[in-house]
């Protein structure tokens, strides 16, 4: 196995060396261009579009651990070993995070599901940790990628540890959730990404798409005048995010910089 290692800008994403294409013509969406997924000037939804999954607040799935496996490489949300992603989290008062994404060469079984382990680390930009999760990912065998769950713990700036948020799924009700469908389709439906009432209520919806790329709108019912929008790149995933409250308070996250492992 071999690492490549790209220092990502919107061009860069945008042309060779990714796996992706995403050179078509302009596409406008949510007043983005797909051939420009980190423009830094995408408005966010109000929380006005935002739709319910269509179960009435009664969500179940059953799961047959024997259609799962942890080996996720679904093209635009691929965890495979070994991978790793860099962003810049800015606030809209100008502070800022560094989020670091790592695939650990390990998995955990989850609800009979074996899965695999994705550390995430948040860091203020003099080094202070800010928040060490490690979550928990799983795919179907129709290429759906599901979320099972997270050990997360945030800490304040005495050092203080909060696990809120933290949640596994077939514990104490909790439920996993799909984070990216295996044929990522523009839809007036949404749908649950992880479940433990009142505690992890995520949603999403896919809202554009184009050739490599996805966007995706995500809110939770805890935080009802919260939107986020996602853009996906094929080969690469998650690289950009746009976040607007009900106040107009604003954050956003960028991809600074991406390693993936190649075989062959």
């Amino acid at each position: 196995m071999r690492r490549a290692h790209l220092v990502v800008a919107a061009a860069v994403l945008a042309g060779a060396g990714c796996g992706a294409d995403a050179t078509t013509a302009p596409v406008q969406t949510s007043g983005a261009t797909l051939d420009d997924p980190m423009s830094t000037t995408v408005p966010a939804s109000d929380g006005g579009d935002v739709i319910d999954p269509g179960d009435d607040g009664q969500y179940h799935v059953e799961i047959d651990a024997a259609s799962f496996s942890s080996r996720v490489d679904h093209p635009y949300l691929p965890k495979l070993p070994g991978t790793t992603w860099v962003y810049e989290a800015r606030s809209g008062d100008g502070e800022v995070e560094i989020v670091t994404v790592e695939v650990m060469d390990e998995t955990r079984t989850v609800m009979g599901v074996e899965t695999i382990v994705v550390h995430d680390i948040v860091h203020t930009t003099d080094g202070r940790l800010v928040e060490d999760t490690f979550d928990w990912f799983a795919q179907d065998a129709d290429g759906n990628v599901w979320y099972f769950g997270e050990d997360t713990k945030a800490y304040d700036e005495k050092g203080n540890v909060s696990e809120a948020g933290a949640w596994e799924a077939g514990v104490d009700g909790a439920l996993p959730g799909i984070v990216m469908p295996a044929e990522p389709t523009v839809s007036d439906t949404g749908y649950r990404q992880e479940y433990l009432a009142g505690e992890a209520e995520d949603m999403g919806q896919v809202i554009d798409r184009a050739v490599g790329v996805v966007i995706t709108r995500d809110w939770t019912p805890l935080e009802a005048d919260v939107v986020e929008e996602k853009t996906y790149l094929e080969a690469v995933g998650f690289v950009y995010e746009w976040k607007i409250d009900g106040e107009g308070a604003t954050e956003s996250v960028r991809l600074t910089e991406f390693t993936r492992v190649l075989t062959g």
